[in-house]
């Protein structure tokens, strides 16, 4: 009996060792978390907060207390108090309350007579009162501010960033491409149909656009300016000219992603209307072949390198499709003139059309048809 009764004692103060060891390390834990803040992160942080118009209130890194911290009640201290950790108020502070990675705690009792403000944190009233403002940061605070007034971010928010960007430019291109083709269908087989026929050619005549884009633009203001009512209309036609420009552009890239997915698809030219999925498909998937290069160097921004290379290639493969489809675009007139096809061209020269009918309107007389005479065997 002894032995179980001592069995019994011994397994209670093991298991009292053990949640007092559990408490007392699970409460140091908590101290020394606030502690993990070092004064040069805080620093950064700080840094980064002040680049906004409304920073008056962000003390200095100096200003901070490590640790949580508490006013006792019946005392009043004047502020700013900040501290890197949770700040309870039971007493009185004679200006704001800032904490960072914690929260700011006004008791019953306690009073803020400045603002509240918490850096990855909450304002919690329970019971007290804050004369000024109360606000809550949140978000993504290791954005700091870099030399020459940019933004440094993180290497996985850069490289989000990126990849969003590119995807967003492709849903655009998607959805621009999807009411070309509902309500200019015509022309954007036109502009294909010009960079079959001769890419290079294009290609110069894309070039040559560009370079006489600024020009054009100069002479159409002036000689709006020398008339009395046209020097009204140059901000309408300023706008106009650069819509027309961008609509040629986005015709142009849009009929060279049709036919790169038509190349990798092995598919032939759709037609209207029953086959307009498959433009679509194959406009898509050249859509995406040409936004690849700008996936790659997203996906690349963690090495500079890498990704300053990937750039340089997305870029001048989008200038050649852009110069080249504009190109196709101005040799074409927007997709209003469309070559005939060779297989239409070889019917209409062909001597199988000709008919014997005179010009003058004479019908013609039926040819005889020889008559042979079968010889019974």
């Amino acid at each position: 009996m002894r032995t179980q009764y001592a069995r019994a004692a011994t397994s209670h103060v093991v298991a009292l060792a053990l949640l007092a060891i559990v408490a007392g390390g699970t409460k140091l834990f908590a101290q020394a978390s606030p502690s993990r803040i070092s004064v040069d992160s805080l620093a950064k942080v700080l840094a980064g907060l002040r680049e906004s118009s409304d920073s008056a209130w962000i003390p200095a890194a100096s200003k901070f207390t490590i640790g949580d911290s508490t006013v006792a009640a019946n005392r009043t201290i004047t502020g700013p108090v900040a501290v890197a950790g949770t700040l309870n108020v039971r007493g009185t502070i004679a200006g704001d309350a800032v904490s960072y990675g914690g929260d700011v705690i006004v008791h019953q009792g306690g009073a803020v007579r400045g603002n509240a403000y918490a850096i990855n944190g909450k304002v919690t009233l329970d019971g007290g009162t804050v004369d000024g403002d109360t606000r809550a940061l949140g978000g993504d605070l290791r954005q700091v501010s870099a030399a020459g007034g940019t933004v440094a971010r993180s290497k996985t928010s850069a490289m989000a960033h990126a990849l969003a960007l590119a995807g967003g430019w492709l849903a655009v291109l998607v959805i621009v491409g999807i009411g070309v083709l509902i309500f200019a269908s015509t022309n954007l087989d036109a502009v294909a149909d010009a960079l079959d026929r001769g890419f290079g050619k294009a290609l110069l005549a894309g070039v040559a656009t560009q370079i006489a884009l600024a020009p054009a633009l100069a002479l159409l203001c002036v000689g709006l300016v020398l008339t009395i009512l046209g020097a009204l209309l140059v901000p309408f036609a300023i706008v106009a000219y650069v819509i027309a420009a961008a609509g040629l552009v986005t015709l142009g890239y849009l009929a060279i992603a049709r036919n790169t997915g038509r190349t990798l698809l092995d598919a032939d030219a759709p037609a209207d209307g029953a086959h307009r999925a498959a433009a679509l498909r194959t406009m898509v998937y050249g859509l995406i072949v040409l936004m690849l290069p700008w996936f790659i160097a997203g996906a690349l921004s963690w090495s500079p390198r890498l990704e300053l290379i990937a750039r340089i290639f997305a870029v001048s493969l989008t200038w050649v499709a852009a110069t080249a489809g504009l190109g196709a675009a101005v040799v074409s007139r927007g997709g209003v003139r469309r070559a005939a096809a060779p297989a239409t061209e070889r019917a209409l020269n062909t001597s199988s059309w000709a008919t014997p009918t005179p010009v003058s309107g004479v019908t013609a007389a039926r040819r005889p048809t020889p008559y042979t005479a079968s010889v019974p065997k």
